[in-house]
């Protein structure tokens, strides 16, 4: 198959985007992990057209994809039982669904729980459940819809993890989710796409450097003075507005001028009790990209 003759760490997906016709923002996340496969992450930009985009990757790329089922059995169904009817949609023999079953139970954190009812599954582990189903019969290409949806902070811990150990068997994950957060957290290559356009297409640190985008310098002195602002007004790199004793630095250069803006304030007789930096990040260079950023 062609998704066969590709090199690990790459991933070719031609979608008919435009044919949409619908206003699309989205970004996508591509982690190469050379031969130990790659994680593709998809930031939806709205619930139905995201779900659409899904089903349309599911079709397309490849025969053996497999994606994790929101809607989860019947109240009368436990999690073996779930696993097993899905074993025989894939017709998978009776013997390897009996080995692969509580190997997968083990894998994704159910070991032992695998008799209980679903309808008394947490949402934890109905997302570990949906894991496990899509990985049933052993696919190449994994697409997980929002896996850690409704997840407290360790549920989406637990998942993360859970995830990139699927993509360290070789396997190549797609997954979705409206966190932008959480694709920065486990991707370090990004694609930005606009109404099926991509914008950009690099690492996290060339997307900082490359994509201009609004980087603020707060600053707090211990009191409000006129002589620190007027200094911090003639730094040729910054536009500095004054709230009392909070300035703010809207820079236009990359390079870390922190050490000088902290002698120029010093110079004027300024105190610093807190610095730290705002925007520059992915959030910042996708607005920019997609024309929402500031001033934009």
């Amino acid at each position: 198959s062609e998704l066969d003759s590709l090199p690990r760490g790459e991933l070719a997906v031609d979608l008919p985007l435009e044919s949409l016709q619908l206003p699309l923002q989205a970004l996508v996340a591509l982690r190469a992990l050379g031969r130990l496969g790659i994680l593709l992450g998809f930031l939806k930009p709205m619930l139905q057209l995201g779900d659409r985009l899904l089903k349309i990757v599911a079709v397309a790329v490849h025969p053996t994809t497999s994606i994790n089922n929101r809607h989860l059995g019947t109240d009368r169904d436990d999690g073996e039982e779930l696993l097993d009817i899905y074993g025989r949609m894939y017709a998978m023999p009776k013997e390897e669904r009996r080995t692969r079953i509580p190997e997968l139970g083990k894998m994704v954190g159910l070991e032992g729980r695998g008799r209980d009812r679903i309808a008394k599954y947490s949402k934890g582990m109905q997302q570990r459940i949906g894991i496990a189903q899509a990985l049933l019969n052993d696919p190449e290409l994994v697409i997980l819809d929002e896996p850690s949806i409704g997840l407290d902070p360790v549920g989406m811990v637990e998942v993360r993890d859970l995830v990139s150990g699927v993509v360290k068997t070789g396997k190549t994950v797609f997954f979705s989710s409206h966190l932008l957060s959480e694709v920065q957290q486990i991707c370090d290559h990004v694609t930005v796409m606009n109404k099926g356009v991509a914008l950009f297409s690099g690492t996290l640190e060339e997307i900082s450097t490359q994509v201009q985008t609004s980087r603020r310098l707060i600053v707090e002195l211990e009191k409000a003075s006129d002589a620190a602002f007027e200094a911090l007004k003639a730094l040729p790199y910054a536009k500095t507005t004054a709230s009392g004793n909070l300035y703010t630095l809207h820079l236009n250069t990359r390079q870390d001028v922190r050490a000088e803006i902290s002698r120029a304030l010093t110079t004027a007789g300024g105190v610093i009790v807190g610095m730290r930096e705002e925007g520059g990040g992915l959030e910042d260079a996708f607005l920019t990209l997609v024309g929402k950023g500031p001033g934009q």
